[in-house]
């Protein structure tokens, strides 16, 4: 898709992320923004916030989104790709509603969205449509013309995406010790979710066993060790893990977590792992606390040699990436042949997110999906 220029019909690219605090003073109605109609008291928020205090309160990822941002930029102008990028978030300034605000008053009619979330879920990708209704519901009280919205598909399986991590974890070897480089084993994380939302992620006939959640990451794991064993020439032994729960401790998540994992492959005998994070695009807070405080702390305790690898974050390959998934979806929506870029045994994901895909718990409109509101 490099030499296909023409993003028509779409005149602007959003960049849509969570969002998170840049200040002490942000971390509370940060979190208020983010549990919102479920009745925490201030108190218990400013417990929950305790991460983002460690870290003077400012979350890395509006950064990284900036980041982001200029590297879209660039890589759009440099192969003459005139898209415009907006960004957007969740729950913190620039908030969804005020971009979308901003969009409509630029004229922009056709609007193409990136969630910052690779993978197929209910939280990585049917809340961030149900925002996007939410914001055009707001706009439409407001007397304002109605863009459309489109959502890219899910990009865990494209090779500007997955090199990145390669290289990662191939650098973080690299940096063990010599001699435990080769017995190193790799522990490839990514966020805990309650096993009913793991089990009906994705289309229907995709669901249940951990659903598209587990199996995306289990390729995506595949295709990231398969390619170290050919780079290093050494197999090392892996595994799918968990990290950040949050949920009550009576409903079952996705195991095992990271930190229980490391106990028992030190007990195994592992000589040092290396702690992928293939589950986020970006360090933000999750990967800066736990990976980089808590899970290695938990390493340092038992004796365990750990290194952590990269996310993507910028990578100019994911940039890259980014446009050729745009020129992919614009050439599908104007009805010219298209190859899809997808590696690993599950192809490419689907463009228009079906009905019944990653179930909310209560029903709620959701936008850029074949059950929209908003044609």
């Amino acid at each position: 898709m490099s030499d296909v220029l023409d993003a028509t019909p779409y005149d602007a690219l959003l960049l849509l992320s969570f969002g998170g605090p840049e200040g002490p003073d942000d971390v509370v109605p940060f979190l208020e923004n983010v549990t919102r109609g479920r009745g925490i008291p201030k108190e218990r928020l400013k417990e929950v916030g305790r991460h983002y205090f460690l870290f003077g309160g400012v979350s890395p990822i509006n950064d990284q989104n900036r980041a982001l941002l200029d590297a879209l930029r660039k890589d759009f102008a440099d192969h003459g790709l005139g898209l415009p990028v907006y960004w957007g978030n969740r729950n913190w300034a620039p908030y969804l509603t005020d971009t979308l605000r901003e969009m409509v008053a630029d004229g922009r009619r056709r609007i193409l969205v990136l969630a910052t979330s690779a993978y197929a879920s209910y939280s990585g990708c049917r809340q961030y449509r149900e925002n996007l209704a939410d914001s055009l519901a707001a706009l439409q009280a407001e007397g304002l013309d109605l863009p459309k919205v489109d959502k890219l598909r899910h990009y865990f399986n494209h090779p500007g995406f997955l090199e990145p991590m390669i290289d990662g974890v191939v650098a973080s070897l690299a940096d063990l010790p010599e001699d435990v480089r080769d017995g190193a084993h790799l522990a490839f994380s990514t966020h805990s979710i309650p096993l009913a939302a793991a089990d009906s992620s994705g289309p229907a006939e995709e669901q249940g066993d951990g659903g598209a959640y587990v199996k995306e990451h289990l390729d995506v794991a595949r295709l990231v060790a398969d390619a170290v064993r050919e780079r290093t020439g050494v197999d090392h032994p892996w595994q799918l893990v968990y990290q950040s729960r949050s949920g009550a401790p009576h409903i079952p998540w996705l195991e095992p977590d990271i930190c229980d994992h490391l106990e028992e492959r030190h007990a195994a005998g592992v000589p040092a792992v290396v702690m992928a994070p293939i589950g986020f695009v970006s360090d933000h807070m999750e990967v800066l606390y736990d990976l980089d405080t808590e899970a290695t702390a938990k390493a340092a305790e038992l004796g365990l040699p750990v290194r952590r690898s990269a996310t993507v974050g910028a990578d100019p390959r994911f940039a890259a990436a980014i446009r050729e998934l745009v020129l992919e979806r614009a050439a599908a929506e104007s009805g010219r042949q298209v190859t899809p870029c997808a590696l690993g045994a599950l192809g490419a994901s689907h463009n228009l997110c079906p009905v019944g895909c990653c179930p909310a718990r209560a029903p709620r409109p959701a936008a850029a999906g074949a059950d929209s509101p908003y044609a």
